[in-house]
């Protein structure tokens, strides 16, 4: 199901594809959970559950801070092989914030799967996968914070459906 749209934060659809990668953006997006998922004889998922920023609102004076429409969601990797980390950060764990998300051309003859850079603010994620797809759980949300907690997100999930 893909009807799930909200016009006032500017959401088109609730499940979007590498097809759509040029449209989207996960600059300062929280990963609350992430799952390697086996799946048998065929390579590996890889499933991170994560408050994704729908759209950055500018603040209207007198206020000084931006605000956020931001919605649980569920980035699903298929195919993932090649994996290669780091959690750069000592002591105790911040959040994990993505800086960018990178989609490289295969140097190799795997033409099927690209490189796939997961850039954040204290941590690095670089694996091969044949494409992805993310859910949009529920509607988003207008926020003073680009995060949400535990309540509104309805803990950690990987679910793989779309609101709406």
């Amino acid at each position: 199901m893909n009807s799930g749209s909200h016009q006032e934060s500017g959401l088109s659809k609730s499940v979007w594809s590498d097809a759509d990668f040029e449209e989207m953006g996960w600059h300062d997006a929280t990963v609350h959970g992430l799952y390697v998922q086996q799946t048998g004889d065929i390579l590996p998922r890889l499933l991170l559950d994560l408050d994704y920023i729908v759209a950055w609102v500018a603040p209207v004076r007198p206020a000084k801070s931006f605000s956020f429409w931001v919605a649980p969601a569920t980035l699903v990797f298929e195919e993932v092989w090649d994996v290669e980390g780091d959690l750069g950060f000592k002591g105790m764990a911040p959040e994990l914030e993505i800086d960018d998300v990178l989609r490289l051309a295969p140097d190799d003859d795997h033409r099927d799967s690209p490189h796939w850079h997961i850039q954040g603010h204290s941590f690095d994620l670089k694996f091969r996968a044949s494409g992805f797809r993310q859910y949009v759980r529920d509607a988003p949300r207008l926020t003073s914070a680009p995060v949400l907690s535990d309540a509104e997100r309805g803990g950690c999930r990987f679910t793989e459906v779309g609101f709406g």
